[in-house]
């Protein structure tokens, strides 16, 4: 038995009349086998080595776990963060490293899918489409 597990993010319009559009942020099956959205962003999360800070599942090292920080963190400052950096705290700009850019609302969906738990384990694989 194959168990799916679908997370959705709802964006409500205010100027139409709380209209309701949804998105799926993810999906996940067997806790590893990911959406091509989320395995793009696993891969720019591997090619950016953000393993040598926030450590190989993701659970912090010399930076913080993001485990923990993608609890509390909304989207548009994991996106800051990422892009801008934190140099006081050691945290790089990836604005000029083209992977990372091009595949942010990936890298954001795998690392969101971590701290929620959906993937339960930190190399994911991509669902097949047989």
């Amino acid at each position: 038995m194959i168990r799916k597990l679908t997370f959705a993010i709802c964006l409500v319009g205010a100027m139409s009349g709380g209209a309701v559009a949804e998105d799926k942020l993810y999906t996940v099956v067997d806790g590893f086998k990911v959406d091509a959205n989320t395995m793009k962003g696993f891969r720019a999360w591997r090619a950016a080595a953000c393993d040598r800070c926030h450590g190989p599942n993701q659970e912090g090292m010399v930076g913080p776990s993001l485990i923990q920080s993608l609890k509390v963190l909304t989207k548009a400052e994991f996106v800051q963060v990422v892009m801008e950096g934190r140099l006081e705290k050691g945290m790089v700009s990836f604005k000029e490293n083209p992977q990372v850019v091009q595949n942010i609302d990936g890298l954001y969906a795998y690392l969101k899918g971590r701290s929620d738990g959906a993937i339960t384990r930190a190399k994911v694989q991509e669902i097949s489409s047989e």
